[in-house]
């Protein structure tokens, strides 16, 4: 019986749909004309078949087909279904007067007969498609009384759409909706009433016996989500969230999937939305290489490169198998790109030589780098072989290579650095100073906080952490971080190679630092525990080259808004290229002999701001640096 009724909804043969159209066709232009002679004294003899009716059913299933009545399904009859039948039987009609006026000059036709067709045709199509799919709704939810009863927060279009979705799937029962909207109090979409406001969810939650909630409010900002995760966790209740839109169209999320609320749904700002016009100009149809292209930034700036327009797409990286991971990803998603791969480290100048000379790049984006600043502090031969030594090389080859863009992948502990990532970092920014001295080659720099859930950050830590059970580990309770998702941070780095300006310093203006104290305590309750109760927070003390807080420009950037207002630039401190060309020969000469003391002696002479945490105590004021808009300069 349930196979008959698929069969029915879905794969019914189109030509039975048609039958039953064109004996509705038929009914209706006979039961018309029946109609209208009963109340004659003298009615003619009807016929059950004749030329004319031939004519009306030839006109009538012509409109239908080139009306696309068939394409849709009758399990998801709609008001644009209705809509369609609608225009199909005024068009019918027109249809139908005019071959009957070629065939007799409409002698035999009713006027009333006319006048009524189309309002019958519609009832006697439209009806039995909407009563299939009440009765296919119906099955579902009494095939789902032993579903998760569930409860909605919202009752917008995202809130209507999901009813449908979890009826189809018959493993959900919607029970009520919640929505701060007074208006909407009282009333019901499919059936479903509103029950309450948002703040109400506890109560409501007991009354209906909910299991589940679910938050379909995809377009809320993260304060407003805030309040509601807050609703949703004095229930005690597991609760989901519907996927934004935007993560449905580049397919970080399925259609009417149900997923967890994630921490970036919780910044305390809203995402920054980029120009995508301006960077489709900018990107279609180039070519590009990345380094470090198997990493979490680089990776997803392949894809999203690909994405929006890039013909060639060169991956540099040293690691094999984030290398043929990538390299696979993009030629499964982008059939139609030119996917070029190089194993190989871009500190090597054969390497990035060779690259270079395959892709033949109009931006190169380095991305491939050393980060993690406790280990870097005892490794410091590797970060300036890697963060400077490896930019110098890939820079120096893109200028001899001419390549157009060279956009180099900074960091916000560049600035006052107070540890050996920040330091080396800050020379690899002079370094493409010194490099845009001669201006074939527009060096870029991009600066951005912390990135959510990239390797080796503190979301997957912490994710970890409440997995095990805990103790979560934070290093200062007072310590704050500017944070950013992996998306939002390549967006920022494309806008920025967009704009395109020579020697510029860009960075995202990024809102209020978060306090990774509260950071660990939402991550724990997102995990539908208590803080402090089912999972211990404790603290370690600030690890080897961390500072409290991180600053976004030095106090001699003079920084001003771009075409972007979301994107300031840094006007970049002067550098003599000299002096920063002849360390890093000596940096060369010391790496060689793995000479760190050197190397050390080396880069706080290059980078004089540089006063380790350890060595000073930091400053309590002035640790983050505020925008005032009369201040900001429009370029």
């Amino acid at each position: 019986m349930m196979a008959w009724r698929d069969r029915l909804g879905a794969g019914l043969p189109r030509l039975a749909i048609v039958a039953h159209d064109l004996v509705m066709v038929w009914f209706c232009w006979v039961g018309l004309h029946v109609l209208r002679y009963s109340f004659a004294a003298n009615p003619p003899q009807l016929s059950l078949w004749s030329t004319e009716i031939a004519i009306v059913l030839a006109a009538q299933g012509l409109v239908f087909w080139q009306a696309g009545l068939y394409r849709g399904l009758w399990r998801f009859a709609s008001v644009p279904d209705l809509w369609n039948i609608v225009k199909a039987s005024v068009i019918g009609l027109v249809a139908i007067m005019l071959g009957l006026f070629i065939y007799n000059r409409m002698g035999q036709v009713p006027r009333a007969v006319l006048v009524a067709y189309p309002f019958a045709l519609v009832g006697l199509l439209g009806t039995p498609r909407l009563l299939y799919r009440a009765w296919k709704d119906s099955s579902s939810e009494r095939s789902g009384r032993g579903s998760v009863r569930t409860l909605i927060l919202g009752a917008g279009e995202a809130g209507d759409a999901l009813v449908r979705d979890l009826r189809r799937s018959g493993a959900y029962q919607p029970v009520g909706f919640l929505d701060d909207a007074a208006k909407l109090r009282g009333s019901k979409l499919h059936g479903v009433p509103v029950l309450g406001a948002i703040d109400d969810v506890v109560e409501i939650a007991k009354e209906t016996s909910a299991k589940l909630l679910v938050i379909a409010m995809p377009a809320i900002d993260a304060g407003e989500m805030q309040r509601v995760v807050a609703a949703c966790e004095r229930t005690g209740l597991p609760f989901r969230t519907v996927p934004r839109i935007e993560d449905v169209l580049v397919g970080r999320s399925l259609p009417g999937e149900l997923k967890e609320v994630a921490i970036e749904d919780l910044l305390g700002r809203k995402p920054v939305l980029p120009d995508w016009k301006a960077i489709r100009s900018w990107l279609g149809g180039r070519s590009v290489l990345v380094t470090g292209a198997g990493g979490s930034i680089g990776s997803e700036l392949c894809r999203q490169c690909a994405r929006h327009g890039a013909q060639r797409i060169a991956l540099l990286e040293i690691d094999e198998l984030a290398l043929m991971t990538m390299e696979a990803e993009l030629r499964r998603d982008f059939p139609n790109l030119e996917c070029v791969a190089v194993l190989g480290d871009c500190g090597d100048p054969a390497v990035i030589e060779h690259a270079l000379a395959l892709a033949e790049p109009d931006a190169l984006f380095h991305a491939a780098a050393y980060k993690q600043v406790p280990l870097l502090e005892a490794q410091l031969r590797e970060a300036i072989r890697n963060n400077v030594l490896a930019t110098e090389t890939v820079a120096a080859a893109c200028r001899d290579a001419g390549v157009g863009t060279f956009v180099l992948i900074s960091t916000d502990k560049a600035v006052d650095p107070g540890n050996v990532l920040g330091a080396s970092k800050r020379l690899a920014e002079m370094v493409c100073q010194a490099m845009a001295v001669r201006r074939s080659t527009h060096y870029v720099t991009v600066r951005f906080g912390n990135v959510l859930d990239s390797a080796g950050s503190v979301v997957p830590l912490f994710r970890e952490q409440i997995r095990a059970g805990g103790p979560v580990t934070v290093t200062d309770a007072e310590v704050t971080r500017y944070f950013m998702t992996i998306p939002e941070a390549c967006q920022l780095i494309l806008q920025a190679a967009a704009i395109g300006s020579h020697e510029a310093i860009y960075t995202l203006d990024m809102g209020e630092p978060v306090p990774i104290r509260l950071l660990a305590e939402q991550m724990i309750r997102l995990a539908g525990k208590q803080p402090g109760k089912d999972v211990a927070i404790i603290y370690t003390g600030l690890r080897p080259g961390e500072k409290l807080h991180e600053t976004l420009f030095h106090a001699d950037e003079r920084y001003r808004q771009t075409a972007h207002p979301k994107i300031l630039q840094a006007e970049a401190r002067s550098v003599v290229a000299e002096q920063v060309l002849a360390t890093l020969q000596n940096m060369r000469e010391a790496s060689a002999r793995y000479d760190q003391q050197a190397l050390s002696s080396a880069l706080r002479q290059a980078v004089p701001e540089f006063m380790p945490v350890d060595e000073a105590a930091e400053p309590a004021a002035a640790t983050i640096v505020r925008f005032p808009a009369r201040d900001i300069r429009r370029i």
